[in-house]
Parts: C-alpha cells; sequence; structure tokens
C-alpha cells in the first residue's frame, strides 16, 4: 500500500515525478538505473516466457516504474512490408530453458547483456562501440539464417499449392467481418476480420475509399495480420477518425469487401480507466518488427516542471535510450502540448541528436503554458513522459495594464467577414478589464489596423470589411482605466474566401462511400435570383448580431450578392443595413444596434438581373448578451502534494454555459496579495499550483470564464502549509471516522454491517467508505485486512468470506475528494453465526426530515434480515431525549407497511429520540438504534412547498431556501423514494428555487412529494397530492389552457341622462391588443348615430350607448373579447316585462332631464322629526332663481307661512302642527298647551309643494294620511320614549305610585303598563294617567301582593321600548312607610281648622257706612274662632258685631264706621290639627252720609259678593287691594306628588301641583251699610268686572 500513488496523483493530467518527494525520486531513479542497465543471471533468469507485465494509466501515460516493455508473444516467420513470409526468425535473448540453448550460448547472451549493461554506466565510449560492433554481427548473422530456413519452407509451401491448386484454390470469404465502434476521442480501436481464401487473398484497409499508408502516418496506423486475422489499429483518434472504413480481400479468384463505422466522440471529462487505452507491444503477440527486433525504450535526464515569461526563449529535452541500439535508427519523436500534437512553425523547433529529443520554444506566450508531453515510438511500442510548463505576463508598459489576451483563432471565414475569438487574461492589472481592441494586419504588409472603434466586453467579434481572396492576420488588446496591454500572438494566417472555394483549394476529398465529382456549371445571365433559405440569427450580443442564411436553391446563378434588412419589432418599416455595398458571404454582422430593442431580419439576393425577393424574417430579437457571465466555483479544496506544490480542487460553476475554463490565484496568508497560479484556464476542476515556497502558509481562489467574461472569485479556501504530502492536506479536509457500526444481518460466511455517517464530513462532500475486519481470537485481535477495494456509497455492506463460528471486529472509513478519513473506532465484538430467529432483524438507517413544531417525518430502511416470513409491518417508538428507557411509547398502534411517518403533535422545545421495530407474522423483532436527539422547532425561514399552475396550464411543484451554500442540492422525492426517472416529472433548478414540473398529469401521480436541500441543517418540505386535489389542479390547468379573459363585472345596462341606455362591462385584465365584438341578436353592430362604442384598455371598462329604446331593440345583447388565445363572452337578454320596463324608465329619465331644465325638486317633498318632536316637512330644490315662487299646500289649500324661503340653501322647510301662543300674555299653561299640541291627528293630510316661474314649474307630495300618518306618528313615537327616563317610585297618601318623565308627551301616545310581564287589567285600585310630561301608575293602598317588576313598553310601530323597576324588598318596604307617613298626614291636612274664604288685603269705605264681611270656615273638630284688631283680640259689641254660626260660617259687621275704626284686622281659626288667620286693613274715607247700606261678603271661593241692599249704582264703588289668606300655628301642609320641573335649555316650566292657592278680588263698595248676610248665600253672584281669579302661581 505504501508504493501505491495518490488517487488525485493517478488520474490527473499534470502527473509528473515532480510530485513525488525527494526521498521517493532518489529511490525511483536509483531503481531505474539498476534496472535498464544492470545486467546478469538475475535479470535474465526472471524473464519468462509470459515476460514483464507493464501496467498503464491512461491513453497518453507509460509505464514509469517497469525497466521493460511486455514481450509480445513468440514467433518465428518473418514477414516483407505486405505481410508476405519471407523466412525464418532465429529468436535471441531467450532463456536455456525454454529452448534448449548450450552454456555457451547462454553465458555468451548473458555476458553481452551484462557487458552492456556496465559499459553504459562505468566504460568508455570506445568500450561501448565494440560491443555494439559484436551484437550488431551476431545479429546479423543470426537474422540470415531465420531468413534461409524460412524461404526452404515457403517454397517447400508452394510446391505443395502448386501440386493441390484444384483442390484449394478459392475466392476470399470474411469469417468474421469488422465491427463497428463509438470510441472517445483520445483513445484507441482497433477492427478485425478474419479472411479465408486461397491463394491466400491481399487484404487493404480503406478510409472513406482512400487507402490507408500506415508508413506516412508513422504511430496512426498499425496494420497486423497473422493466420488469416487481420486488423487495423487507430491510435489516439480524434474527431476527424470519424469515417466509414473498408477491408478488401483480393486472390486471383475474386474480391470481397466489409464495412465498419468509427464514431468519435468529444470527451470533455478526465479519461475513465475503464475505456481501452493505446494499445501497446505485449511479448504475448510476439515481436512486431518487420526484422524481428524488440525495442526496449526508456526516458532519462527528463525535463521537469519550468516557468517561464512571454518574450522569453525555453527549451524542453530528455534523453531517449533505446535498446538494442541501431545504427542510424531513428524513432518516431512526437512532442503534444495539452494531448494536442505540436507541428514545427516559427514557435516551436523540435530536434533530434540520435540520443536526445529537444523541443525549444522560441517567443514563449501564455498560449504556450500547458502540459507538455514527449512521446517516443518504435516498432515495438512506445514511451511517453509529460510535464507541465507555467508561462507568465510579461512586464506590462504601463504599470497596472492589464495581462495580454490569448489564444486568438479565427472562426466562420467567409469572403468579407471573419469572426475572431480570444481568451481574456488571468492578470487584469488590479482594475477591472473594460474590453477588448481587435488588430487586423494584411499578410506580407506591416501595418495594423484597429477593427473596433469602441472596446467589446465580449471575447468574439466579428471583423467586416475585408477584400475577397486576401489573407489576414490577428491579434488583440486588453484596455482598463490605467492603459492598454501588450498585444496578443497572432493569429495563424486565414483567408477572406468562400468555405466552399477553401475546400476546392484544398482538394476534393472523398465521401464515405464514393468520390465527389467536381464540375462547374455555365452560369444562367438574366435570371433573378429566389429568396435566401434558412436565415437565422446564429450571435447576438449588445454590441452586434451575427446573421446566416443559404443561399437560393436554384443553381449556376449569376454572382449573387446579398442585402440586409432589419425592422424594428412592433413597426412594418424594413430598413436596409449594407446600402452602399451588398456582401458576398452568406453571414453579415450588423452594429450599432439600440440595446433593449427587439429587431427582425431579413435578407435579398441581388445579382446584375436585379433584387431578388426577401426571405422570411426572423423572429423578434433583443440587442443584448445571450450569454451570461458563469457563476462563481465554489468549495474550494488544497492537498498537499510536494514542498513546492499544491493540488488545488473546486466544484465546477453551477451556472456556466460555453465555459472556457478557470483560473485559480494564490495567496500567502494574511498577505492578501494574489498571484495567479496558472495564465491560460483549465477546464478541469482539479490543478496542481507549482512554484510554492515551502512552509509557507498558502489560501486560493478560483474563477471561471467564458467569452461573455470572467465570473466573481469563489471563496476563499482554508489556509494549506505548503510541505510534501505526508498525512495528506489542509487540517479536517478528509472525512471525521463513522460511528455507531451495527450487525443487520449474519449468515454462516459473511455479515451485513450498518454504520453512520461522520458528524464532519470535511472539506467536500462523501463519496464512499471503505470497510476493514479482523478476527478476533481468545480476545486478542488479529490484523486488520480490507473488505472492499472500491469505495461504496451505502452505508450499509456485506462483509463475505468471513469464517463461520469466528469472532470479528470492523472499523469504517470515509472519503471524499481531500482523500480518505481515520478509521472508526473497531466496533463490538460480533460472531458470525447464521440467525435463525423467526422474528425480523432491525432496521436501519433511520432519518428525520421536515422538523416542524409539532411535527416531523421519520424514514428508515427496511431490515437486512426478514426472519421466518416476509416483514409486513413497522411500529416507530417515541420519547423525549432525556427520559428513561421505561417511557418509550409507540406512535403508531397498527403497524404500518410504508418506511416513513409523520409523527404530529409534538410538544415545541422538546427533544425527542425515536426507533423503529419491524413485524412478521412470527411477532415483533429487535429496535433499530436510537436517532439522535431532534429538536421540536421551526427554524425562522421556513418554507413549504407551494403547488403552481401558470398560464400555460403547467403544474409545478415550487420549494424556495435562502440560505443555500455552494454544495447545496435540491433533492425530489415521491413517497420519500429519489426521483430518477423524469417521464413523469421534470426538475428544474435555478438559484435557490427548485421546481418540479408534472408532464401529463394522472393518478399516476397521487402520492407525497417531498423536497430535501443537502448541505443544510436538514431544510425539506412535502406536500401531498390527493386525489381530490389532483382533481382540482387538473380543472385549474383546464382553465390555464384554455384561458378566459376574466371578468370584474358581467355585462349589465344602466341609464343615463336624457334616458340613453349604457350597456357596459369591465374586464378585469387585458392587453392593447384586446379587441370586442359588439353581437345583437346574432348581429354584428358598428359605431354610428345609434351606437357609440367606447374601450378603455386600461381600466378594462367596455361601453356602448344607445339615445334611446324602441320596441325594435327588444332581444339580446353580448360581447365578445378576445385577447391572444384568451376569449370571453357575456349576454344580457332583455324581452318581455324586462325590456318594457327599462324603455319605460328610460323615458322616465329623459322627461326628468327635460323637468330639471326648470326649477325642480333635488329630493321631493319629505320629513323630518327633531329631537324636541317636532315635524318638519322639508324639499330640496334646485336651478332657482329669484323670481321663482314655492306654494305649500294641504289638502288642496295653500298654507300661509310667514317664513322666509332660503332658496340660496337649496332647502325649502315647513313645520306643521305650529301654532302662536294664546293672546295676551303666554303664561306656563298655554305655554304647556302649546307643547302638547304639536302634532295631532288634525296635522294629517295630503300636503304639496309647487315650485313655479318663467321656466316651468314642479310639483312635490307628499302623503301624510292613514300609513303616512301612522309612520310618521312612530318616528314621533320613538322620540318619545327614547327621551324617557327610567321608572321611578314614590308614595303619596292614597298608595304608591310609579312614574317617568318623557321630554314631550302626545295624546295619541300608546301605552302599556306590565306586572310580572303581563300587562295590568286597571281598576278602581290601580289606574294610569298623565300629568304634563309623567306617566304614571298609581297603586292604591297597596299590599304585598303588589311587590314585583313592573314595567312600562312605549310602542312606537317598531321594536317599542320598555323600562323596568323592581318593587319589592327594600324598595318596597321604603315606599310603604312613606304612603303610611302621608296618609296620615293627608287626614291631618284635611281636618285643621281653616279659612276657607279669602279675605281682601285693603277695605277702603266711607265714614259712617256700615261694613259686614263673611268668610267661611272649616275644621274638624269645629276651630275656635278669635278677632283680632291691631294683633288684640276684639270681642262682640253694638259697634262690632261678631258671629260664628253653624260652625261654618264667620262674619263681621260694624253697624257705622268711623274713624276709629280703621286700622288692621285679622280672624284667627284654631283646632287641635292647626292653627290659621286671615287679614285685612280697614281704611275710613270722609264722605256725604248716604242711607243705603253697603255690605261685603265673601263666597266659599273667597270672592267678594255685595249685600243685598246695596244700591246697584253703589256696585260701581271700587274696593281695592288684593287679601292672601294665611295658615298660622302648626298647621300641617299636604305633600303632593307633581313637582315643578325646569328645562334648563328649552327655557320652559312644568308645574306638577301648587301648596298655596292665591286670590285676587278686585272689590267694589258703595256708602251704604248692608244687612247681615250668610256666608253661603251669595246675592247676585254674576261676575265682576275685572274679576281674574289666580288658579297657579310661580314658584322656585
Amino acid at each position: 500500500m505504501s508504493g501505491s500513488l495518490p488517487f488525485y496523483q493517478k488520474h490527473h493530467r499534470h502527473y509528473d515525478h515532480g510530485y513525488r518527494s525527494r526521498e521517493t525520486e532518489s529511490v525511483l531513479s536509483q531503481y531505474q538505473t539498476s534496472s535498464r542497465y544492470t545486467a546478469g543471471s538475475s535479470t535474465s533468469a526472471t524473464r519468462t516466457s509470459r515476460g514483464l507485465k507493464v501496467s498503464t494509466h491512461s491513453g497518453l501515460e507509460a509505464s514509469r516504474l517497469s525497466p521493460v516493455l511486455k514481450r509480445a508473444k513468440p514467433t518465428y516467420l518473418a514477414v516483407d512490408k505486405e505481410n508476405q513470409i519471407i523466412g525464418y526468425v532465429v529468436p535471441i535473448f531467450r532463456g536455456s530453458q525454454e529452448f534448449g540453448f548450450s552454456n555457451t550460448e547462454e553465458a555468451r547472451v548473458r555476458d553481452t547483456a551484462a557487458y552492456m549493461a556496465r559499459r553504459d554506466l562505468f566504460t568508455s565510449g570506445l568500450e561501448m562501440e565494440r560491443s555494439e560492433q559484436v551484437s550488431r554481427r551476431e545479429a546479423m548473422r543470426e537474422s540470415a539464417e531465420r531468413i534461409s530456413l524460412n524461404k526452404r519452407i515457403h517454397e517447400h509451401g508452394e510446391h505443395f499449392k502448386r501440386m493441390n491448386e484444384d483442390s484449394l484454390m478459392h475466392a476470399p470469404e470474411f469469417v468474421i467481418k469488422p465491427r463497428s465502434h463509438t470510441v472517445w476521442e483520445k483513445q484507441c480501436v482497433r477492427l478485425h476480420c478474419t479472411v479465408s481464401g486461397w491463394p491466400d487473398p491481399r487484404v487493404v484497409w480503406y478510409k472513406n475509399n482512400v487507402a490507408i499508408d500506415p508508413i506516412g502516418n508513422a504511430g496512426k496506423y498499425k496494420l497486423e495480420s497473422r493466420y488469416s486475422v487481420h486488423s487495423l489499429e487507430i491510435n489516439r483518434c480524434d474527431f476527424d477518425d470519424t469515417a466509414q472504413y473498408r477491408v478488401s480481400a483480393m486472390n486471383s479468384k475474386g474480391e470481397l469487401s466489409a464495412y465498419a463505422s468509427v464514431v468519435v466522440k468529444r470527451f470533455k471529462g478526465e479519461i475513465d480507466e475503464s475505456l481501452p487505452s493505446p494499445r501497446r507491444a505485449s511479448t504475448e503477440d510476439g515481436p512486431v518488427s518487420e526484422y524481428g527486433i524488440n525495442f526496449q525504450t526508456h526516458i532519462v535526464d527528463k525535463f521537469g516542471v519550468s516557468f517561464g515569461r512571454e518574450g522569453e526563449t525555453m527549451s524542453l529535452g530528455c534523453t531517449v535510450i533505446i535498446y538494442p541500439a541501431l545504427h542510424h535508427y531513428q524513432p518516431e519523436i512526437q512532442w503534444y502540448r495539452d494531448d494536442v500534437l505540436l507541428s514545427p512553425s516559427k514557435w516551436n523547433h523540435m530536434h533530434w541528436s540520435g540520443d536526445r529529443a529537444t523541443l525549444t520554444l522560441t517567443h514563449l506566450n501564455k498560449e504556450d503554458e500547458g502540459l507538455y508531453t514527449l512521446r517516443v515510438t518504435t516498432k515495438s511500442g512506445y514511451e511517453t513522459y509529460s510535464a507541465y510548463v507555467f508561462v507568465k505576463d510579461a512586464d506590462a508598459e504601463v504599470e497596472r495594464a492589464p495581462g495580454a489576451p490569448l489564444d486568438v483563432r479565427c472562426l466562420d471565414a467567409n469572403k468579407d467577414y471573419i469572426i475572431v475569438t480570444w481568451k481574456q487574461p488571468a492578470v487584469d492589472g488590479g482594475d477591472s478589464i473594460l474590453g477588448y481592441f481587435v488588430d487586423r494586419c494584411e499578410v506580407g504588409t506591416p501595418h495594423w489596423i484597429q477593427c473596433n472603434d469602441t472596446p467589446v466586453k465580449f471575447a468574439r467579434f466579428p471583423v467586416t470589411g475585408l477584400v475577397e481572396g486576401r489573407s489576414y492576420l490577428f491579434r488583440v488588446r486588453a484596455i482598463n482605466k490605467s492603459g492598454m496591454s501588450r498585444p496578443s500572438r497572432i493569429s495563424e494566417p486565414v483567408a477572406a474566401m468562400d468555405p466552399s472555394d477553401r475546400a476546392r483549394m484544398r482538394g476534393t476529398s472523398a465521401p464515405w462511400t464514393g468520390q465527389i465529382i467536381v464540375t462547374e456549371e455555365e452560369p444562367a445571365e438574366g435570371v433573378v435570383p429566389g429568396r435566401p433559405l434558412e436565415l437565422q440569427v446564429t450571435e447576438a450580443t449588445k454590441n452586434y448580431v451575427v446573421l446566416s442564411w443559404n443561399p437560393p436553391g436554384e443553381k449556376g446563378l449569376e454572382g449573387v450578392m446579398y442585402y440586409v434588412e432589419k425592422c424594428v419589432s412592433g413597426t412594418d418599416s424594413w430598413q436596409r443595413v449594407n446600402t452602399e455595398i451588398p456582401v458576398k458571404s452568406p453571414r453579415f454582422a450588423l452594429f450599432d444596434l439600440a440595446e433593449g430593442k427587439s429587431y427582425s431580419f431579413r435578407v435579398r439576393c441581388c445579382n446584375s438581373a436585379g433584387v431578388g425577393e426577401p426571405s422570411d424574417p426572423t423572429e423578434a430579437i433583443t440587442v443584448g448578451d445571450k450569454l451570461d457571465i458563469p457563476s462563481a466555483p465554489s468549495k474550494v479544496v488544497p492537498t498537499r502534494n510536494t514542498d513546492t506544490s499544491v493540488v488545488v480542487s473546486w466544484v465546477a460553476s453551477s451556472e456556466a454555459k460555453e465555459l472556457v475554463g478557470y483560473y485559480i490565484e494564490g495567496s500567502i496568508e494574511g498577505s492578501n496579495v494574489w498571484e495567479p497560479c496558472n495564465n491560460k484556464p483549465v477546464k478541469a476542476t482539479r490543478f496542481i499550483c507549482h512554484g510554492l515556497i515551502t512552509g509557507q502558509k498558502y489560501v486560493f481562489r478560483v474563477r471561471a470564464v467564458n467569452a461573455a467574461g470572467l465570473s466573481q472569485f469563489s471563496p476563499e479556501s482554508e489556509a494549506v502549509e505548503v510541505k510534501a504530502a505526508i498525512g495528506g492536506g489542509i487540517p479536517h479536509a478528509s472525512p471525521a471516522p463513522p460511528y455507531g457500526i451495527t450487525v443487520l444481518e449474519c449468515v454462516c460466511d459473511s455479515m451485513v454491517l450498518a454504520w453512520k455517517q461522520p458528524s464532519f464530513i470535511g472539506g467536500a462532500d462523501i463519496t464512499g467508505y471503505f470497510v476493514d475486519y479482523r478476527e478476533v481470537i481468545d480476545g486478542m485481535p488479529g490484523k486488520w485486512h480490507e473488505a472492499n477495494i472500491k469505495s461504496i456509497s451505502e452505508r450499509a455492506y456485506r462483509v463475505s468470506d468471513l469464517k463461520e463460528n469466528r469472532k470479528y471486529q470492523f472499523q469504517v472509513r470515509a472519503a471524499n475528494m481531500a482523500g480518505v478519513g481515520i478509521p472508526s473506532l473497531p466496533s463490538n465484538t460480533f460472531l458470525c453465526e447464521e440467525w435463525t430467529i423467526a422474528v425480523p432483524g432491525p432496521p436501519h438507517d433511520l432519518q428525520v426530515r421536515e422538523v416542524r413544531s409539532d411535527s416531523l417525518v421519520l424514514l428508515w430502511k427496511p431490515p437486512v434480515y426478514q426472519g421466518r416470513d416476509p416483514v409486513n409491518g413497522f411500529y416507530v417508538d417515541i420519547k423525549e431525549a432525556d427520559a428513561p428507557e421505561e417511557v418509550w411509547r409507540g406512535v403508531n398502534n397498527k403497524a404500518t407497511e410504508k418506511t416513513y411517518i409523520k409523527i404530529k403533535n409534538l410538544k415545541e422545545g422538546e427533544r425527542f429520540v425515536f426507533r423503529v421495530r419491524a413485524q412478521n407474522k412470527a411477532g415483533v423483532g429487535e429496535c433499530s438504534d436510537v436517532t439522535e436527539p431532534v429538536l421540536a422547532f421551526t427554524k425562522p425561514g421556513t418554507k413549504e412547498i407551494v403547488v403552481d399552475v401558470n398560464d400555460d396550464g403547467i403544474i409545478s411543484l415550487n420549494f424556495e431556501f435562502g440560505d443555500l451554500t455552494p454544495d447545496s442540492k435540491f433533492v425530489w422525492s415521491k413517497n420519500y423514494e429519489e426521483i430518477t426517472d423524469q417521464s413523469r416529472l421534470t426538475i428544474e433548478t435555478k438559484g435557490n428555487k427548485s421546481k418540479a414540473i408534472f408532464n401529463a398529469p394522472g393518478e399516476e401521480d397521487i402520492g407525497i412529494y417531498s423536497c430535501l436541500v443537502t448541505h443544510t441543517d436538514g431544510a425539506s418540505s412535502s406536500y401531498t397530492l390527493s386525489e381530490e386535489e389532483l382533481k382540482r389542479l387538473l380543472e385549474v390547468s383546464h382553465d390555464h389552457k384554455f384561458p378566459i379573459i376574466p371578468l370584474k363585472s358581467e355585462l349589465a345596462v344602466e341609464l343615463l341622462e336624457k334616458g340613453k341606455v349604457r350597456f357596459w362591462l369591465q374586464a378585469d385584465k387585458i392587453s392593447a391588443n384586446g379587441k370586442v365584438d359588439y353581437i345583437f341578436n346574432e348581429n354584428t353592430l358598428s359605431q354610428g348615430e345609434k351606437y357609440k362604442m367606447n374601450f378603455d384598455k386600461n381600466t378594462g371598462v367596455i361601453e356602448m350607448i344607445m339615445e334611446s329604446l324602441t320596441p325594435a331593440d327588444e332581444g339580446t345583447f353580448t360581447f365578445q373579447l378576445q385577447d391572444g388565445k384568451a376569449t370571453n363572452q357575456s349576454s344580457l337578454v332583455l324581452i318581455g316585462d324586462v325590456f318594457k320596463e327599462l324603455q319605460k324608465e328610460s323615458e322616465f329619465q329623459k322627461k326628468e332631464w327635460v323637468r330639471k331644465q326648470g326649477p325642480h325638486f333635488i329630493e321631493y317633498l319629505g320629513y323630518e322629526v327633531t329631537p324636541e318632536c317636532c315635524v318638519i316637512l322639508k324639499c330640496k330644490v334646485g336651478n332657482m332663481k329669484k323670481e321663482t315662487s314655492a306654494q305649500w299646500y294641504k289638502d288642496g289649500r295653500e298654507i300661509k307661512s310667514d317664513e322666509h324661503l332660503g332658496f340660496t340653501e337649496g332647502v325649502l322647510k315647513l313645520e306643521i302642527a305650529q301654532r302662536d301662543s294664546p293672546a295676551g300674555t303666554a303664561d306656563y299653561v298655554d305655554d304647556l298647551i302649546w307643547r302638547r299640541l304639536k302634532i295631532s291627528k288634525k296635522d294629517a293630510g295630503v300636503y304639496e309643494v309647487v315650485l313655479k316661474d318663467d321656466r316651468g314649474k314642479d310639483t312635490s307630495t307628499l302623503n301624510l294620511t292613514d300609513q303616512g300618518f301612522k309612520d310618521l306618528m312612530n318616528e314621533v313615537f320613538s322620540f318619545i320614549a327614547n327621551s324617557s327616563t327610567p321608572l321611578k317610585i314614590t308614595s303619596t297618601d292614597q298608595g304608591i305610585r310609579l312614574y317617568t318623565f318623557v321630554s314631550y308627551y302626545n295624546d295619541l301616545l300608546q301605552v302599556t303598563w306590565h306586572y310580572k310581564d303581563s300587562a295590568i287589567a286597571f281598576s278602581d285600585r290601580i289606574k294610569s294617567g298623565v300629568v304634563g310630561e309623567q306617566l304614571w301608575l298609581q297603586i292604591t293602598e297597596p299590599t304585598e301582593k303588589d311587590m314585583g317588576t313592573y314595567a312600562i313598553e312605549f310602542n312606537d310601530g317598531k321594536g317599542g321600548l320598555r323600562r323596568t323597576v323592581e318593587l319589592s324588598g327594600q324598595a318596597f318596604d321604603d315606599a310603604f312607610a312613606e304612603f303610611q307617613r302621608l296618609k296620615a298626614a293627608a287626614i291631618a291636612e284635611r281636618s285643621r281648622a281653616r279659612v276657607a274664604g279669602g279675605l281682601p288685603d285693603v277695605v277702603t269705605i266711607q265714614e259712617g257706612k256700615a261694613l259686614n264681611l263673611t268668610c267661611n270656615i272649616s275644621g274638624d273638630p269645629v276651630p275656635e274662632v278669635t278677632w283680632l284688631k291691631n294683633d288684640r283680640e276684639i270681642t262682640s259689641d253694638d259697634h262690632c258685631i261678631l258671629k260664628f254660626s253653624s260652625g261654618k260660617f264667620a262674619s263681621f259687621t260694624i253697624t257705622g264706621v268711623n274713624m276709629s275704626d280703621s286700622g288692621k284686622y285679622s280672624i284667627l281659626v284654631k283646632n287641635k290639627y292647626g292653627t290659621e288667620s286671615g287679614d285685612f286693613t280697614l281704611e275710613i274715607t270722609e264722605g256725604t252720609p248716604d242711607l243705603g247700606v253697603t255690605s261685603y261678603s265673601t263666597d266659599a271661593e273667597g270672592n267678594v259678593v255685595f249685600g243685598p241692599n246695596t244700591p246697584k249704582e253703589k256696585m260701581k264703588t271700587t274696593v281695592t287691594g288684593m287679601k292672601k289668606q294665611k295658615r298660622k300655628g302648626d298647621s300641617v301642609t299636604k305633600t303632593l306628588p307633581m313637582e315643578k320641573v325646569e328645562d334648563q335649555d328649552k327655557g320652559k316650566v312644568t308645574v306638577e301641583n301648587a301648596k298655596e292657592e292665591v286670590a285676587e278680588q278686585p272689590l267694589t263698595a258703595d256708602q251704604s251699610e248692608a244687612p247681615e248676610q250668610p256666608a253661603d248665600r251669595v246675592e247676585e253672584p254674576g261676575p265682576v268686572a275685572g274679576t281674574q281669579p289666580e288658579t297657579w302661581s310661580e314658584s322656585n
């Protein structure tokens, strides 16, 4: 194992001895020296008849360790160039054991070989020459003997043939025909055939009917003929070797041919060892030299890895030793660069000095960088040697200028244009390259002409304006902002001519099946050429577009040339591009096109007869770069190699079209100074960077390049120390060891192992695993043995060839591109014995996917050991990671046949572990290994698979992941099995999005689809496609395949001003190319006087307007829409009543328009109820002017209103039921009555408003009768109900009263009282009533039976309103106690002493007159009456008579009034319930005595009446003053339930009750005395003039 090569050296194209350490190189050189030049018994003895076997690694590499080539199988016939036998060859250099040589001969051979070896090592040139002469003489003598013997044998055979001529001669016949082959480029192929016939047929090989000359193509073809078996070997096939090969066998009896085809495919990757390698001479096949000599070739004194700079000269050389050494024999010496054969040129000089091959590179350029291979070919085989040459940029002429471009080539040369290509340099000078300039030079002149005025960034440029027939050279220069680079190496000369002319100059080549006969036709004169054919855009960038086409099909046309025309997309204007000179080539490059615009192109042919018809135009193409700059490579991994080199590997660019290669840069860690490792792009993804400083740490980065430019740099690699590769590359580049080795199955001689993936995979993906095993005997482990030579990708492997009942241990190593990691710890010791248990073994390879906060998906693989019966199900167990083993619980109670399960209802934030058990008919088997703990948590940014149906109806599943790593890949699965067959599903991935497209969705596609993103922390998602979901998606897909234009609204009709009819609909989305057809009863309508069509494509509104509708317009209207392939239509049926109604409405709207030309109602007459319950009629009018009048009517009678009509506001109002305040003063009572009378039944009626002026008139009517009035009142009632206060409880002397206040009351208001949700039946004990704005319920003499919930319900014609109060508990107790108190107080108030009639305040009487005053007294018991004068008690006498009769009437009489009677008089009544007094003042005036008697008395109401004897004229005497009765003593005041309520906002006063009664009495008296009159007797009860009874008085 120590002598094997590292894997990256085995397959690497740049491998040479420089990769090995110095110690290894020294050992190998000594071994080669001793092997080549040491001769003796040991050397010859090892040469058996089978010879030494030589191993080969690739098509270009020869053995580097074997001292000699393989020996061919012995043969003893000498043949000439035509493979005819000419003699017998006496073999030399063979052991005596095989051929019976004498000891002397064997010694001579041994001594000669030993002497030659010593000569080469130690002797002088003279000794070497003498030895060579002896060897040559002996070889010539032995050759002559062989020829003589062979001649005799041949003559004997010819004699025998002549003797049997008739029986043996027959025509050639192919026993085995050659077989066709398809091979990779640079591989070899051998065609075999077996031919019978007599005489021996002569066999000739042909390529495309041209005889193959192996001498003229030394090393390319090798012909062999042995015993009727003939072969043609084609060495190092290239693309030109693709042909039809014919082998022809001919003798005197006839000729026969057989055919075979060889197809050479271009191979873009590395050489596959499984493919056939170039054939080399083998001792098994015998000597191939026509002289029977087997050459041994050795290459020594080799050139190593070399470094040069542009402009320098470099020589590469090797010493070649060929044994045996023949004088003047020259082997074929070939030099290759990157597997391309080099030819002598001014750049490459090749020399062979007889023993040394030299290649001189006269003027280094970066094109010369590459792997150089020396190939030495002899008749016995070949030897090769390779080493890499690096070429650095020359010093720039301008500081920080870029390096020169390289590899300038000419493509697609035609009569007047050539495409020049090149590769971008690795060095940009520190600034981005702005572009490139292309220069041309006509061969034979020294003048260079710049082809482009502005630099082009694309590394490809069409050069036009060339002269047909002349040859040109090209070069390219790069430019950045610092300056211009040096020019590149000039290209090979190329002639500007038609490709067919160029091919004709080279000579006519034969096709596969026969020769081509070239003839010239006379050109047809006067014929206009036809259309060019197959016009296409072959290349498009933002700087130019290249067109190519085929000439017209007619032949023999005279001098055809071409005109090119262009057209901007969306227009029909064609513009000729080459107006001055037509082009001759069927190619043309167009410049000066606007970037971003789309163009179409066409071509016309022309000649002297005229200009032909144009070709078919191309598809529209947008000007811009069609080739994107490649994406950056990724995952750069450096690995140690030698003391001065490092192997750098990377992952190829994921998105790179027409990739040219990669540039690698290195930098000493921390310096940030980057140097290019290669100046010529390499296409492989592995490169050896040479010339590094031993012991330094380097980091590397890589970028890709194509014609569009250079990509961004890859991320920097990890640092690697430069030293010999002992122990591998950078730390952790190889994977960590696997772990968890278990046995899945065991039979008598093999075990199936499983293990877990390493926790760290190293610097790259794991490519496979290696398993080792060792036997354990008595506890002592033995030596490790390899179980597998080739790596295995699965994490399960069957180790075979074990011994039964023996114990073994195992270890596993993981490998990636950086190498093989360290092995795992040895497993437990397992006994190799056949399992016989009935239940299955453990499942394995448990994986967790789609981890969310409450669910995850668990996958596993079934057990390898099935048990006695097949596995029929699985059980999954779960437990918390930290929980003990006893708490394992099952996830599924019923076994699942699938190898996956979705586990739900997890606790977020908890860690879980899982295991799986398999079962068969015998029972449940052993548990699998437990998974690693899994955290139930949805990671931020987690996205799910989204199903999408695009505009073409294609159904796809889409998954997006934002945190991709450079190595991440999207892996799609169905039912958690990776999708490899894309017949049902096509996978597309771009950037961080991946899409799975259903090719033909059907029932076969039902299942669970999941997507896993590799190299992440488990990003995955799934989507279940059920039968119902598939059906839904197919319906959506059908809608998208056959799209309809979505409509925001269907076809509708509406009326416009003047009664116009508008048909319209609105499309949700429609492009500028959309169109509409208007259909009526299957007839297409067009724009005209009757129909006005409008189509707003921005809003999608489509409308058709008609001036009016006639009976002929009854039918179906349809709008038909089309936008590309999307269509839709909408129809509207207008027939019958629908049409008549619309026509009627149209006519109405037309009349309305006429109406609105004069004064009119904008809003017709209506009413409004204010919060104060006032009803206001109002209407909104328009188009008014000063002359316009407005008249109000009710039931046909005009309503006079003093309110000014405000036309400026446009609203007319009329408040109904309003009235002026009563005549005289607007007292409180009248105001209250006025408020109650705001609206009543008398206000019902029909109201009308008429607007009129010289322009016309308009009328609006409002019917407020019956239902209209009822609706109005209901609205009033609603306001009243909402203004009600909550129900309250109060007490009276009669019982308990419930009451509520409303802001306004109306007699029409319907109120219902409820007790315990039942309407109350009123009686004498329970009554309801209204006092002002108070609504009350009186419960007389309440008892406990009256306790409960009471409610008042207001009926407003709708839902009504209910107020409730609870009369129970403490509320009832308090109210009842207050009732008892008020009742007692009322009794006391009724029984107390009082003066029932009032006395006047002042009585004026003439002196001498008689005065009589009588008042009513009440009280129980009968009160005591006392009179006072000036607050002093007086008694009855003759002058002042005081009487109190019947307990009711008290009289005061003065028989003759004199001046001393003046004063203040009072009456005082008193009983046990209280005292009350009445006062009056008596004023005496002087006057003429009168015989009449004036008497005054008061009635029960306190009014003053005259006595019966008072003359009538005396009754006119005025009694002035007012008398107010006053209560004295402990009088009891009765409290009434009515209270005065004052509304501060409205300024209105409501009086519930008056506590005092005031009576004002104007009195009239005469001079006569009046007799005494009873108090209850009223004389002349007529009204007194000016008397106004005072019923109400204000109190605060």
